[in-house]
């Protein structure tokens, strides 16, 4: 198995949050991203700042912020972390957004969960703010491409890197 065994499972299979506290603080960072692709009129719309719901990037870029916040309270296993920074930032590309999401703390476990979250977040609030336009639209490609520090130190997603969906 890759990465070794399981770590949120027991000895009897259940799960439980993994004990860090043995585990040294260190800076740590990570970055995610995900697309919402869409009609050319519907980003036009967004773009121009005519959507209906109001200003769909501004929303979205916090609704990411505090997602990334709140991660621990929506996947079970995480444990509750001191952001020191979240930052997302959304850009037009020829079909839709990129949602571009990073995390910052310093603290004994990784922040792959709420770069990640926080991508996600800001995805879903944008077709929520704009399905009144087209109900077509599609989030894809949610997935990390860096992170820093801990005792796994610095990954980075490999390149080329083609295969956003």
């Amino acid at each position: 198995m890759a990465g070794g065994p399981l770590t949120h499972l027991d000895e009897t299979g259940a799960a439980n949050m993994v004990d860090v506290s043995a585990k040294a603080e260190t800076a740590r960072e990570a970055t995610a991203e995900g697309r919402v692709s869409m009609a050319p009129a519907t980003l036009s719309a967004i773009l121009a700042g005519d959507a209906a719901k109001g200003d769909v990037i501004g929303t979205a870029r916090l609704a990411g912020i505090m997602a990334a916040k709140k991660t621990a309270d929506l996947i079970p296993l995480c444990h509750p972390l001191p952001i020191s920074k979240a930052k997302v930032e959304i850009a037009p590309v020829d079909d839709g957004l990129v949602v571009t999401a990073t995390v910052r703390v310093t603290g004994r476990t990784g922040v792959e969960m709420e770069a990640l979250t926080a991508a996600s977040v800001a995805c879903l609030t944008i077709y929520d703010m704009a399905k009144a336009m087209d109900k077509a639209m599609e989030i894809g490609g949610i997935r990390l491409l860096e992170k820093t520090g801990g005792k796994s130190g610095h990954w980075r997603r490999p390149e080329p890197d083609t295969d956003i969906a």
